[in-house]
């Protein structure tokens, strides 16, 4: 089989699959067997190369658990976020496009700091992501981040010993991250889980392969955002921004819930597809 056809076989069975990016899934799922750029797969596609009987069998079987709604992630192992490649799989929480919107917020308020070495704390880091995304872009700053589930932590370990092994990550609870922290932090950002209990996310993906610990927030959501907001006012110094993601649909909920808390310049940003995702405020 030729590359061209390999490609044109999957984005067919992943579009009948409901899968949106048919065609970027059959490239990138290709261009992962062949261990090549996906440019370069795209220039032999047009050259004609075929694939080899070995590279088309593993092609085959991973075009059949794609097709039946296993992330792209899981089954290569990577997810593109920013300037970073993470590793990632089963029990770690897939790192999604919005969640960029929200870390640029995060390192503009960072580079605002004035001082040589701004502290910033990422709640709940997942893979890393977002702490990750700080470190390396804005190499003098001091990042800590915190991470409770064990099979969440195995990739987020080898994440932080790739791209920024002088910060700080350890396993805990967020609500009593940091103490030696206390009023010393410039930062603090937090993707933590906001889905309602009771309600089903849309994407198969999420739902079936996502950590649970990773998606739900309690009742309303918001269970956790709460203690985010608890821990920012004790970890944030005055002056310090609090940086929250949430579903597009809790905005005013979170926004009514930190101002309670006595916080100011409260705002909630939308992400660029023009819907609110995160709410920043000042301590």
């Amino acid at each position: 089989m030729k590359i061209s056809a390999a490609i044109e076989l999957a984005s067919e069975k992943f579009e009948k699959a409901g899968i949106e990016s048919f065609l970027a899934d059959a490239e990138i799922l290709l261009a992962f067997v062949l261990d090549l750029s996906r440019g370069e797969l795209q220039v032999k596609a047009i050259t004609g190369e075929p694939l080899s009987d070995s590279q088309e069998n593993t092609f085959l079987e991973l075009i059949e658990k794609r097709a039946e709604r296993f992330p792209l992630q899981h089954l290569t192992g990577v997810a593109y976020f920013r300037q970073l490649e993470l590793k990632v799989g089963p029990g770690v929480f897939v790192p999604r496009f919005e969640t960029e919107t929200v870390t640029q917020l995060a390192v503009d308020a960072l580079r605002a700091v004035p001082t040589p070495s701004p502290v910033a704390v990422d709640l709940a880091t997942g893979s890393g992501a977002i702490a990750l995304s700080l470190a390396t872009e804005i190499p003098n700053a001091k990042v800590y981040a915190i991470e409770i589930s064990e099979a969440a932590l195995q990739y987020t370990r080898a994440n932080f010993a790739r791209y920024a092994p002088e910060a700080t990550l350890v396993q805990g609870d967020l609500a009593d991250a940091f103490p030696q922290l206390d009023g010393l932090v410039d930062v603090l950002v937090s993707n933590p889980p906001y889905i309602p209990d009771e309600m089903i996310p849309i994407y198969p993906e999420v739902h079936l392969h996502d950590p649970a610990l990773a998606l739900y927030g309690g009742a309303d959501g918001l269970d956790l955002v709460r203690k985010v907001a608890a821990s920012a006012k004790r970890l944030l110094r005055l002056g310090g921004t609090l940086i929250i993601e949430h579903a597009d649909m809790q905005g005013d909920a979170v926004r009514e819930l930190i101002l309670g808390l006595g916080w100011r310049n409260c705002v909630t940003h939308k992400d660029l597809a023009g819907r609110d995702r995160a709410t920043t405020a000042i301590r």
